[in-house]
C-alpha cells in the first residue's frame, strides 16, 4: 500500500479556511504572555538533534513575535515566550526541571527529544494537568498510557515503518529477505516490533534481530554476524550514534547491502557530513522536505517558513525542526479556538484539530499521536550528501538508488 500523505489534505477538514492569526499594531494593545515550558538535549548524546528540535520552537516564535506582532486569542494580543532548559540528555534531570516548571505555574509545555526523557516527564504533567505538545518521543509507552494532556507530531513508533515495508514490497521481488538491528530502548524495540509485524504480513523473510544496548560505542560483534548471512534489506531502528557506528563497520568490512535503513541518523546533517561517502544510498523516515507544498495558518507556506527559517537560523533544518515548529502552530490554532487559555478547553481542541500546517495535515489519534496515515512518513535517502525523498511516488523528488552502491 503506497501512502501519500498529500492524498489526505484534500478533505474538507483539511482545506477548511484557517483561523486568522489576528494580528494587529503592538501599539493599540499592549501584549500579554504565553509562557512554554520544557527541557531539551542542548547537551549529551542528543544533543544534535535535541537542538534541532529547540530550533524548530525557537524560529516558530520568532516569526509570531517579531514578524507577525503577536496572536489575538479571545480578543486579547499575546507574545510567546520560550522557556526551554537543558536537560543534558538525562532523563532524570529533565523530570527536575519539568516538576520545578510545573510548581512555578507554567501551563503549555513543549516536548524534549527521545522517548526516554520524554515518557517520564509526561507522567508529571498529565498528573498535573497541564499540556505537552512534543516533536521529540514516538514510543508506544507514551501514548497507551491513555493520557489526554499529550500530544506528538509523529505515529507511535509500532505504526511508523508501515511506509517502508510497502517500498520494500514495491521492488519487484528485490528484497526478499531482512534483518533488524535495535537498540534496547522503549522507542527502538516498539519501532522494530511494528516493522517485525509489517514485514511478516508483506511476505518478507526476517532472518535475524540484533540488539543492543541503549547507548552501544561497539557494533562490531553485530556486524560480524551480520556479514555471516547478508540480508537483502538491514532495517536499523537506532539512534544517531549507534546508526553511524554500524554505517562505519558495514563499510569497513565491505559488507553490501541492497537496501540499507537507518531509523535516525541521515537526516541529521552533522551525520551526513560525518559519513561523508560512506552515507551515499542509506535510507531513513522523512517527515518533511522543503519541496513538499503544504499551506499554513501562521507562515503562509513550508517554502515560506523554509526561507524564513534560513534567514534567522544557521543551524540545518531537519523534519524534526519544522515538526517542532508545527507544535508553536497547533498550540496557536487551539488557543485561538478554545478562545482563551483555559487548560481543558485547549486540550480539548488540540484533541480535535484537523488542519494543514507547514509541517502538513495535523490530526491526532485518541490516544493523542499523529495519525498512521495522515501524519505517517515519506522514505527518504541520502543522495550526494542531501536527502531526497524517494517514496511514495507521488511526493518523490528522486528514484531510489537500488541496490545501495556499495561502500
Amino acid at each position: 500500500m503506497k501512502i501519500d500523505r498529500r492524498d489526505f489534505l484534500k478533505s474538507s477538514a483539511a482545506g477548511a479556511a484557517f483561523l486568522s492569526t489576528g494580528v494587529f499594531p503592538a501599539a493599540a494593545q499592549k501584549p500579554k504572555t504565553i509562557v512554554f515550558g520544557g527541557s531539551i538535549p542542548m547537551s549529551g548524546k542528543e544533543a544534535d538533534t535535541g537542538l534541532n528540535v529547540l530550533q524548530g520552537y525557537k524560529v516558530a516564535i520568532q516569526y509570531i513575535n517579531e514578524k507577525l506582532g503577536g496572536v489575538k486569542i479571545g480578543g486579547d494580543l499575546y507574545e510567546l515566550k520560550l522557556q526551554m532548559f537543558d536537560d543534558a540528555s538525562d532523563p532524570q534531570r529533565a523530570t527536575t526541571l519539568v516538576q520545578k516548571q510545573v510548581d512555578d505555574g507554567v501551563n503549555f509545555f513543549l516536548g524534549s527529544f527521545s522517548s526516554a526523557i520524554v515518557l517520564p516527564s509526561a507522567a508529571i504533567t498529565e498528573r498535573a494537568k497541564r499540556i505537552t505538545v512534543q516533536a521529540g518521543g514516538g514510543s508506544d509507552q507514551i501514548f497507551t498510557r491513555h493520557y489526554k494532556f499529550m500530544f506528538g507530531m509523529f505515529p507511535r513508533a509500532s505504526r511508523q515503518l508501515v511506509s517502508l515495508v510497502a517500498m520494500m514490497k514495491s521492488l519487484n521481488g528485490g528484497i526478499k529477505s531482512c534483518s533488524l538491528v535495535t537498540t534496547n530502548d522503549s522507542y527502538s524495540k516498539t519501532q522494530a516490533d511494528g516493522t517485525i509485524a509489517a514485514l511478516k504480513e508483506a511476505g518478507i523473510e526476517l532472518k535475524n534481530v540484533y540488539r543492543l544496548p541503549p547507548t552501544a560505542n561497539d557494533v562490531s560483534g553485530v556486524v560480524s554476524q551480520i556479514s555471516g548471512a547478508v540480508p537483502d534489506a538491514l532495517v536499523c531502528t537506532t539512534h544517531e550514534h549507534e546508526s553511524a557506528l554500524i554505517a562505519q563497520q558495514l563499510a569497513s568490512t565491505g559488507t553490501n547491502i541492497k537496501l540499507l535503513f537507518m531509523a535516525l541518523g541521515p537526516e541529521s546533517k552533522a551525520f551526513r557530513d560525518n559519513l561523508g561517502k560512506l552515507g551515499e544510498g542509506i535510507t531513513n523516515i522523512q517527515y518533511w522536505e522543503p519541496s513538499f507544498h503544504f499551506s499554513d495558518p501562521i507562515f503562509g507556506s513550508s517554502q515560506d517558513y523554509y526561507k524564513y527559517y534560513n534567514s534567522v537560523s544557521k543551524r540545518h533544518a531537519s523534519y524534526q525542526t519544522v515538526a517542532a515548529s508545527a507544535c508553536i502552530v497547533s498550540y496557536v490554532r487551539a488557543m485561538q479556538e478554545a478562545g482563551g487559555l483555559d487548560t481543558e478547553k485547549v486540550r480539548d481542541k488540540l484533541a480535535a484539530l484537523d488542519f494543514e500546517s507547514v509541517y502538513g495535515r495535523i490530526k491526532f489519534t485518541k490516544d493523542g499521536d499523529g495519525d498512521p496515515v495522515f501524519m505517517g512518513p515519506a522514505i527518504g535517502q541520502i543522495q550526494n550528501g542531501n536527502i531526497a525523498v524517494v517514496f511514495p511516488e507521488k511526493v518523490s523528488t528522486a528514484k531510489l538508488l537500488f541496490p545501495k552502491p556499495k561502500w
